[in-house]
């Protein structure tokens, strides 16, 4: 792949940082693209044309995809469950990203066009149980996304089906259900559950207040998929012969209640719980079926939750200390993990 020009829009957000390295590591050459100012960005490679750009605008898209061999569109206005349920117009609008990267990318003559997607596009009547069938690619339709995030992808994936139908622009399609890990978003309003639970047990070993809120019952069920795990389907997804949308999410179901406990057995201590009714709480079940991803590539995300979980809540915990000067040791295991 030496040589190859790959372009992330969204490279400065916590997926996109994990995959211009990894691109690096593959020999590509890269130009990451985001509309954070640089400091901002999750990571910043060495070696990479770093461009701060808005990609609403369709000049800039034009600028992004020009002289590219590969396009991987992660640029989206999004967050875990509070930003999405408040901020719906804002979600939608990532519709113009979308749509203006296809045009730019397909008047470029890219090669490859990668879009991520989300299992928000599954419809809702899918997903009222906790104790919850896993999702079926073909439960998108009839159309019932959640409202805003949902509707702006499942647009965007019709959009990619139609510019490779009509324009023969080569585009794959991946579902992503629940990512999580390090470099990633753990406070400020748009983390999503998995940070949110290390922060808040980080912050109750940090002050001694031994008390956590969570959103809903507890009885809500998800699927989470680590980072490592989700940069190796979008290669796979991306250099697969697959043309339509699949899951890319961990088929490990479990409560949000078992989500703390793990957190808490990760950090050495028990919370008294409390649970706000009133929060935003999403689907009350949703988990990936994984069979079409098995049968188009013998593979599937495999890596634990507990062990991902582990590695999530040490970088915050780093993370959480420098920001305000406190000593929460890390838990120290020295797990890793092998992209095959």
């Amino acid at each position: 792949m030496s040589g190859k020009l790959a372009v992330v829009a969204g490279g400065g957000g916590f997926i996109g940082g994990h995959l211009v390295g990894d691109l690096l590591s593959k020999g590509y050459r890269v130009r990451s693209v985001d509309v954070k100012p640089l400091h901002e960005w999750y990571q910043v490679h060495e070696g990479v044309e770093n461009v701060v750009a808005d990609l609403k605008a369709l000049e800039h898209c034009h600028a992004a995809c020009r002289g590219a061999d590969e396009v991987y569109q992660l640029a989206a206005d999004m967050g875990g469950m509070g930003f999405i349920e408040n901020n719906k117009a804002l979600c939608m609008l990532s519709v113009l990203t979308n749509t203006h990267m296809l045009i730019a990318a397909n008047e470029a003559k890219v090669g490859k066009f990668f879009y991520s997607s989300s299992a928000c596009v599954y419809n809702a009547d899918k997903q009222k149980e906790a104790n919850v069938v896993a999702l079926r690619e073909e439960d998108a339709y009839p159309a019932m996304p959640e409202d805003g995030y949902g509707w702006e992808k499942l647009f965007s994936e019709r959009m990619c089906r139609h510019f490779r139908e009509d324009f023969g622009l080569y585009t794959r399609v991946a579902r992503f259900h629940n990512v999580y890990g390090p470099f990633g978003t753990w406070d400020g309003g748009r983390e999503k559950a998995p940070a949110a639970m290390c922060r808040k047990i980080i912050h109750a070993k940090a002050t001694g207040d031994h008390s956590i809120e969570i959103w809903g019952t507890g009885e809500q069920t998800r699927s989470f998929m680590y980072i490592d795990d989700c940069i190796n389907g979008i290669y796979k997804f991306m250099h697969g012969e697959c043309t339509e949308p699949l899951n890319l999410g961990s088929s490990e179901l479990v409560t949000i209640n078992q989500l703390v406990d793990i957190v808490e057995d990760i950090a050495g201590i028990k919370l008294d719980r409390s649970y706000n009714l009133d929060a935003p709480k999403g689907v009350n079940g949703r988990n990936s079926d994984n069979t079409l991803i098995q049968k188009h590539f013998g593979w599937e995300p495999s890596i634990r939750l507990r062990d991902g979980m582990e590695r999530t809540y040490n970088w915050i915990a780093g993370e959480y200390n420098a920001q305000h000067g406190t000593s929460v040791e890390p838990t120290g295991t020295g797990i890793t993990f092998a992209n095959a």
